[in-house]
């Protein structure tokens, strides 16, 4: 696989990144957007510098607040998936967290909408992602289960921590013929994929997998 990486990123964490992007290659990983996105992303920078050392191995690390960054298979793999009918227009995430997803979903469509119910967490990660020098992020401090509902219908939606069930308020915010990528569960996760189809939605199982529970409402 050749990976070119662009100019975000320069010596040692360019090269980590396109070393980590050959792993998840090798894991599966084939939508090459994806990859040269995670291979210019600096994963360093959003995670604990405490952890930086563990920053480009393919494994999910802690972030404060319980919560976490996660493991870039994921983070690749829930992005190919809504990539695979083609670049949306725009994305809402539920869930910034670090922003590490989020730097990845800016570089491949032109406009996200990331929504974090810990205030600090959005913050923090505001400042990242524009020392990074992306500018097509809106954000929004608020409770992931309803969404983002000004600014649908939305032709893609990732959501990065897992409910127990689905949430209405995003079904409803799903573009027709739009994708969520959403993980579901409690004791036991599996990824999916909701298309909807008019009023009717039709649902694929992607793999199991484990993330931090989705928490309705929002916290300072």
């Amino acid at each position: 696989m050749n990976v070119r990486v662009g100019s975000r990123t320069s010596g040692k964490s360019t090269r980590s990144g396109e070393l980590l992007a050959q792993k998840l290659h090798a894991e599966g990983i084939v939508n090459q957007q994806v990859l040269q996105a995670i291979a210019r992303s600096p994963r360093h920078v959003f995670i604990p510098e405490i952890l930086a050392h563990k920053a480009y191995d393919n494994t999910a690390l802690p972030i404060g607040q319980g919560q976490t960054i996660s493991q870039p298979y994921i983070v690749a793999k829930m992005s190919e998936l809504l990539l695979a009918d083609g670049m949306p227009e725009s994305i809402l995430e539920i869930g910034t967290g670090s922003g590490y997803q989020t730097s990845i979903l800016a570089q491949l469509t032109p406009k996200v909408f990331s929504v974090e119910r810990i205030k600090s967490l959005q913050f923090q990660a505001k400042r990242r992602l524009q020392a990074m020098d992306l500018h097509n992020i809106s954000m929004k401090h608020g409770d992931g289960w309803q969404g983002w509902k000004s600014k649908a219908p939305f032709q893609a939606i990732i959501v990065t921590a897992a409910p127990s069930d689905i949430p209405q308020a995003l079904l409803e915010q799903l573009a027709d013929g739009g994708r969520l990528v959403i993980p579901v569960g409690e004791e036991t996760q599996i990824l999916k994929i909701i298309t909807r189809n008019g009023d009717s939605y039709d649902e694929r199982q992607i793999e199991a997998v484990r993330f931090v529970p989705l928490v309705p409402g929002a916290v300072q």
